[in-house]
């Protein structure tokens, strides 16, 4: 059984990983083939010989592909239209669960009944997924064409999950940055259902037209409503109470970006959610409550037996929580895994630690086969499974308080080790001082914390809740100085030093005395110290990653690192450094920038800098901006690194002495060269500035591959400037139906003699500027089936 069920998975696995589904008629064939040889096998059992069980082993990996492939298929016939992209459309739905605020406006995922009318005319054949999300911006509207952003007086009324609205909306497929280690947006809304992503148009309908649409899904996401404004009134400036909100609802928005940061850096984040650790405590104490109760009664003792009763009341009192929590795609795990072990438990059968996690692996990825994407499904099972195996070598300890804190203690370093090869390969960091603020966190949080969270929200006296804050501030003084400790962070390792490092793991765990366990530190040592890759000498490569409408780009060669821009601002809580720019540099292996250019002002190139510059030290930085510190970029200006070459090209020394000149006007125009070929990176120079380069060195502008000014505006890239480049490829940062509607059409076909590439289309392009010229784009070496779906 346990092999079928690894095949089963890997089966599942494989299929996500696939840049296209098989043919239809093959899965079909494939799943109904699978099953027959499974049922067929299965009734010969005891007579199969080795070969045939291999198979079977065989058609279980099929009929996880081919299972995988069927629900796919499936989803993927929700997809939007691309005639209805852009367009306006009037719907009508019931919003489906707790809207998450943001800045100026709120999101939230909308169940859509009917399609009323296209752009004010009656359309039967306008076809919206069932689940989409939509964003409504209150204190900004946008604009009729672009979705430019505008502040607006007018206040606007919010939703509340169960209510029935007509809104006039605006959509697109779900899209998402495409980059190295980065997180797969479009992978995350593909799993929840949500197939298509919009806004609610300002000046079209908005119009509530039931308070409350009755249904079981409804009513829960009401009452989790009702349960967090409690919270918000209780403690209205408390600087923790989205904490305690995230750990009694899962409303995780509530938590600030430095509160996470301190999460992070101390290896608790997965105590500040509705965590499996968090059901199953719950469960535990509702089972020992009941089972407790239920022996002080000698007719509930006749009736049903107490283990039973205590099994009950657990499993019920997991699936309370989870669905207090939304029932969210990680707590379903938990009460997958949860149930398995209660079934097995009820009918009094031993199954045995491998199997009931097997078991519950099986039905997890049965019902949502898009589990294996998260990295919290690897962790959990991963932590699960490690907690199981030390458990049961460990059976038969002696009791009393010392082997009580000395078992306590070797769990923390079970799960600590046992999770760290995966850390490393998702993350590339984790914390050293993780065990110890995990051992003081887990007990408080799970027993305190979370008991009184939760107690709040069934009988809602704000005394409780400010107890629980008190507690919570004080465990967080703890925290935040752990925080100030450094993490341990390499780049990421490949996944066959991942699996060395698993195994390493296993041989580590094993019980005391048993021989040659300080191999398992042998297999360690690559995934831990796995060398960063660098370009060779005389070598470069630049990677300009897909951050949305704006740019950022990573010069490696040899010994140095230099960052070109740092991306856009999205929000007051987010920017593409934190969110897409650090992740990536970390994955690669640097923890120092030798050079940080910030070409101009615009926050799309700069609203990443105090990101970066809070997280790296950087050793020079240049910039077109007065007010920074650093050096002002010149034309004129060069060095050299590892033999490869770089000038400034723009702007001229004197052209910071006109207080007209735009922000554009001002950008740093950087090229870089060697034996192999150059690139020119233009930034968001306009048509004067490509004259005036044109006129002070056109023998500088030749190039290979050109960062193609201005994301493809129409006041940029002049015939002139192109011939003078001469690209063979082109590169254009955009965002997906950016609101500019850049690149312009006759600006693209301008570029008609080169190769284009673009950011929103290929995801991050990596140029290679090692023995030749060669560019490579994340979305076509690393396709997925729900790419542009």
């Amino acid at each position: 059984m346990r092999a079928n069920i690894l095949a089963f998975a890997m089966g599942v696995g494989l299929l996500q990983t696939r840049g296209s589904l098989p043919p239809f008629a093959l899965v079909v064939a494939m799943f109904f083939g699978a099953s027959a040889w499974l049922i067929w096998a299965g009734a010969r059992r005891q007579l199969a010989p080795l070969a045939w069980r291999s198979i079977s082993v065989l058609a279980c990996a099929v009929l996880g592909l081919a299972w995988a492939a069927l629900l796919a298929e499936q989803r993927l016939q929700e997809r939007l239209p691309a005639e209805w992209e852009g367009r306006d459309l009037q719907i009508v739905g019931v919003v489906a669960g707790l809207a998450q605020d943001f800045e100026n406006g709120e999101r939230f995922a909308f169940v859509v009944e009917s399609v009323e009318s296209v752009e004010s005319v009656a359309s039967p054949q306008a076809r919206v997924p069932p689940r989409i999300m939509l964003s409504w911006y209150h204190g900004q509207r946008a604009d009729e064409r672009y979705e430019a952003l505008t502040a607006v007086p007018a206040a606007v009324p919010s939703t509340r999950p169960g209510e029935r609205w007509r809104f006039t909306v605006r959509l697109k497929k779900p899209h998402g940055n495409a980059n190295p280690h980065g997180f797969d947006y479009e992978a995350w809304l593909f799993e929840r259902g949500l197939r298509a992503t919009g806004y609610v148009r300002p000046k079209g309908v908005a119009q509530r037209l039931d308070d409350f649409v009755v249904g079981p899904g409804y009513a829960i996401e009401r009452l989790r409503e009702r349960i967090r404004r409690s919270f918000r009134a209780a403690l209205p400036e408390a600087p923790y109470v989205g904490i305690l909100a995230a750990l009694a609802i899962g409303d995780q928005q509530a938590i600030s970006t430095e509160q996470w940061h301190v999460f992070r850096q101390t290896g608790v984040t997965h105590l500040m959610s509705i965590s499996g650790l968090h059901v199953t405590m719950v469960a535990a104490l509702f089972a020992a409550l009941v089972g407790w109760l239920w022996r002080r009664s000698e007719g509930l003792m006749l009736w049903l037996p107490a283990a039973k009763a205590a099994i009950a009341a657990g499993w019920l009192a997991a699936f309370g929580y989870a669905l207090l929590a939304g029932f969210a795609v990680p707590t379903q795990r938990t009460l997958y895994m949860l149930s398995v072990v209660a079934l097995a438990l009820w009918s009094g059968r031993n199954l045995g630690a491998s199997r009931s996690l097997l078991l519950a692996l099986l039905l997890v990825l049965v019902l949502d086969p898009w589990a294996v994407l998260a990295p919290g499904f690897w962790l959990s099972f991963a932590a699960v499974g490690v907690l199981f195996f030390v458990g049961t070598a460990r059976l038969g300890a002696r009791p009393g308080w010392r082997a009580t804190l000395a078992r306590w203690g070797t769990t923390q370093w079970a799960v600590t080790v046992g999770t760290l090869p995966l850390l490393l390969l998702l993350f590339q960091q984790f914390s050293l001082l993780s065990p110890l603020a995990n051992a003081l966190a887990i007990p408080v949080v799970s027993f305190l914390i979370t008991p009184l969270a939760l107690i709040y929200a069934l009988v809602p006296w704000p005394p409780l809740l400010q107890l629980d804050h008190w507690l919570l501030s004080l465990l967080m003084i703890v925290l935040e100085w752990l925080a100030r400790w450094p993490l341990w962070q390499q780049p990421a390792p490949p996944l066959l030093a991942t699996l060395l490092a698993l195994i390493g793991v296993l041989c580590l765990l094993l019980p005391r005395g048993f021989p040659a366990r300080w191999l398992g530190f042998c297999l360690l040592l690559p995934a831990v110290f796995w060398p960063a890759a660098r370009p060779a000498p005389g070598d470069a490569w630049v990677d300009v990653l897909d951050v949305g409408q704006g740019l950022a780009v990573v010069v490696r060669t040899a010994e140095h690192t230099l960052l070109y821009d740092t991306g856009p601002l999205y929000s007051a809580e987010s920017d593409a450094g934190q969110r897409i720019v650090l992740p990536y540099l970390r994955a690669i292996g640097v923890d120092r920038l030798d050079a940080l250019i910030v070409t101009h002002r615009d926050k799309d190139h700069s609203g990443g800098l105090v990101a970066i510059r809070e997280a790296l030290p950087v050793g020079r930085l240049l910039s077109s901006l007065p007010e920074l510190d650093g050096e002002r970029c010149a034309a004129g200006q060069s060095w050299e690194w590892d033999g490869v070459r770089f000038t400034m090209l723009h702007p001229d020394a004197a052209a910071y002495q006109l207080q007209s000149a735009k922000t554009n006007n001002m950008s740093c125009v950087l090229r870089l060269e060697n034996a192999s070929g150059s690139m020119l990176l233009s930034a968001d120079i306009e048509a004067r500035d490509e004259q005036e380069l044109l006129d002070r060195a056109p023998e500088l502008l030749r190039s290979e591959v050109l960062l193609v000014p201005h994301h493809g505006s129409g006041t940029s890239s002049t015939p002139a400037f192109i011939a003078a480049v001469g690209a063979r490829d082109v590169i254009i940062p955009v965002g997906y139906r950016n609101r500019y509607q850049h690149p312009r059409p006759d600006v693209l076909a301008r570029y008609a003699g080169s190769r284009v590439w673009r950011s929103d289309a290929d995801g991050a392009v990596r140029i290679e500027l090692a023995g030749g010229v060669a560019l490579a784009a994340y979305r076509s070496e690393h396709r997925r089936y729900w790419y542009g779906q």
